[in-house]
């Protein structure tokens, strides 16, 4: 039987050995090459002069969590600051927090509920900008769900709130925007998305996950759209931040604070038009992108529904 197989191995054309190897040397490489840029890209890339950009940045929802650090972070490079939410007592205290800190800091604040009438606050944002060089637009506004839900258990209001908050406000604050970055011809527009819009489903997050899909698509096209014009236009899609919205009060290894997850997203800004800015976020992505999909759709399923019980043994503990 051996001299049968040396026998065949011999009669195969000379070329087939070689065509083998060389496909496995090209694997081998790809892989080698993807590996040397993901740590160049996370570790070793230098971050780009955001002052470059312009003198103002503009963020909105920077009264808690990511945007807030964005607001601090942001600062502390010598940017001053056009801060949009729906809070005017929030908004004045993380000015003085700021100011507290970056004494040469100009604030300016624009009062706008994402969930009502954005007409008003829109027209507001236009008139405090005009003339500002607003370089930076972090797109940091976002609504979720307070914890997993079935669609058929989501009330008008969240519903509503959803799409409106997560896809109108978004769109509508970066056309107010583009018009002084174009007739500067620089400018850095980031769109903060989520993970979950990135891998195979997110159930019981439905509308959420959609609406942030949304925001995916809206930055890659904006990206094309724009970037002869001398704007950067990204999507960031981080998986669990600690933060009040993600109702996480304690970070770890996977799930960073608030400011670790920006220290990181600065980075990133004016580079790729997608990206997950903490590394172990990328290291996730890659996993649950190259795995089997049932198998990713049946954990996220099991985690989801994890999240709805917990959630709903809270709301009857608040009945009681």
């Amino acid at each position: 039987m051996e001299l049968c197989l040396i026998e065949e191995l011999k009669s195969l054309p000379l070329w087939l050995p070689l065509l083998l190897l060389t496909l496995g040397s090209y694997s081998v490489c790809k892989l080698l090459f993807s590996f040397i840029k993901w740590v160049y890209v996370n570790f070793l890339r230098p971050s780009k002069n955001l002052k470059n950009y312009g003198s103002w940045a503009l963020i909105t929802g920077p009264t808690d969590g990511i945007g807030k650090a964005f607001a601090f972070q942001l600062a502390q490079k010598g940017l001053n600051l056009v801060l949009v939410g729906r809070n005017p007592d929030k908004l004045k205290r993380v000015s003085d927090e700021i100011l507290t800190k970056e004494g040469n800091t100009k604030i300016k604040t624009v009062v706008l509920d994402f969930s009502g009438d954005l007409s008003d606050g829109l027209r507001r944002i236009g008139e405090v900008i005009d003339g500002l060089d607003v370089g930076v637009l972090i797109n940091n506004v976002g609504c979720c769900y307070p914890y997993a839900k079935y669609l058929h258990e989501l009330d008008e209001k969240l519903l509503a709130d959803l799409i409106k908050i997560n896809i109108e406000g978004t769109t509508k604050v970066t056309r107010a925007v583009l018009p002084g970055m174009l007739k500067r011809k620089r400018g850095a527009i980031v769109n903060i998305g989520s993970g979950g819009s990135t891998v195979p489903s997110y159930p019981l997050y439905t509308i959420y996950g959609a609406a942030k899909g949304y925001i995916d698509q809206f930055s890659k096209n904006l990206y094309v759209e724009y970037k002869k014009s001398g704007i950067d236009v990204q999507c960031q899609t981080p998986f669990y931040v600690a933060t009040k919205m993600a109702s996480i009060r304690k970070s770890s290894f996977i799930v960073p604070s608030s400011d670790g997850y920006v220290r990181a997203a600065l980075r990133w800004v004016g580079y790729e038009p997608h990206c997950n800015p903490y590394w172990p976020h990328s290291v996730m992505w890659s996993f649950a992108n190259s795995a089997p999909e049932f198998m990713i759709e049946a954990f996220i399923l099991w985690f989801c529904l994890s999240l709805r019980k917990k959630g709903q043994l809270k709301d009857a503990r608040k009945k009681n």
